[in-house]
């Protein structure tokens, strides 16, 4: 196993409470949405961008707004529209007369993606060409206009939105762009007592906004944190195992994924799923990474990264049955020989 720097169990004390006053803060605003709450928190501290999908009228936008506002972070806010052009993004070179020597220059202008929390608003709106500038902010961290380059500043997340319904004038984002998501999360309808207590909030006296909780620089600190926590090589294989049999083409992928199954998962879906698990232990206090983490952070990481086939649309299966069916399916194996503390722990 690699040595790793173990997290500090008071640096974990203090990220579980923050995730707990955090979530104090976004209950004051945003009605129930307790998973996709603690989903879009593992995304943020884990340091990757996240998707979320939903109809319209789930208060997706608000949530990500308030998520911001908890977290002092710098906001910004794109709508995605089929005319909306790259420059619109990242900004753009406009010529400057300095009015007391006559000299001229140009001078770069940012974009609304010099944001700590950038919201793409319908992110699928929006043509392929567009979507690239977007894609390598997301993948390098920098923008290019001209011949320069321009950092984005840290922390920086996407987290887009998508409206599964309407699919006239969208544009499918590229396989390329969906696997730099981290987590695709499914924002449902709210359940009888929460629809209720919504009508109520929502049409009365609007709510208070929410108190900061962490600055940018502590959330950069707990990135690092997450990244300190240690996960056993039992779980690592596990992970690999379940990632692996996504892929039809692979001699232990089970049968119903190969007649399901176009395309599976890349190794970055594997990364990201350690690095989900890492966060959710974390997030809750926990020093080190265990099988439930792994499950529970399977299908939010996963399901945008697998291909159906024909067959599998045509029996009503979707990727999350798939995912569920394979983790139900994947036993966790130790080696008879293996004396490691943290796989003795995980198996418990």
């Amino acid at each position: 196993m690699t040595q790793e720097t173990p997290p500090d169990l008071a640096a974990l004390a203090k990220l579980k409470s923050a995730q707990e006053r955090i979530r104090e803060q976004i209950r004051t605003v945003v009605i129930g949405q307790e998973e996709v709450v603690e989903q879009l928190l593992i995304a943020i501290f884990a340091g990757g961008h996240c998707i979320l999908e939903g109809v319209p009228g789930l208060a997706k936008t608000l949530l990500v707004q308030t998520v911001a506002r908890s977290l002092s972070l710098n906001f910004g806010r794109i709508q995605f529209t089929p005319d909306l052009m790259p420059a619109d993004i990242t900004g753009t070179e406009v010529l400057h007369e300095d009015r007391q020597t006559g000299t001229r220059e140009f001078k770069f202008v940012h974009g609304p993606i010099f944001a700590n929390i950038l919201l793409a608003d319908e992110i699928n709106r929006t043509p392929p060409k567009t979507q690239a500038a977007l894609l390598q902010g997301m993948q390098e961290r920098q923008i290019s206009a001209g011949n320069h380059h321009y950092k984005l500043p840290s922390p920086f997340f996407v987290l887009a939105t998508q409206n599964p319904i309407e699919q006239e004038g969208t544009y499918p984002l590229p396989e390329a762009q969906l696997d730099r998501f981290i987590m695709k999360v499914i924002v449902g309808y709210p359940t009888k007592d929460e629809e209720r207590k919504i009508y109520r909030a929502m049409t009365g006296a609007p709510p208070s906004d929410p108190t900061p909780v962490l600055s940018g620089e502590e959330v950069i600190e707990l990135q690092n944190l997450i990244r300190r926590v240690p996960i056993s090589d039992l779980l690592v294989d596990y992970t690999m195992n379940i990632v692996r049999a996504t892929r039809k083409d692979d001699p232990e992928s089970p049968e119903f994924v190969r007649n399901w199954v176009l395309w599976g998962v890349g190794p970055r879906g594997g990364q990201s799923m350690i690095l989900a698990a890492k966060a959710r232990a974390a997030l809750y206090g926990r020093p080190e990474v265990t099988v439930e983490d792994l499950k529970a952070a399977a299908v939010p990481v996963l399901r945008h990264r697998i291909v159906l086939s024909y067959n599998a649309e045509a029996e009503g299966q979707s990727p999350d049955t798939v995912i569920r069916k394979l983790v139900d399916s994947m036993p966790v194996h130790a080696s008879p020989t293996t004396s490691d503390p943290q796989v003795q722990r995980a198996l418990k």
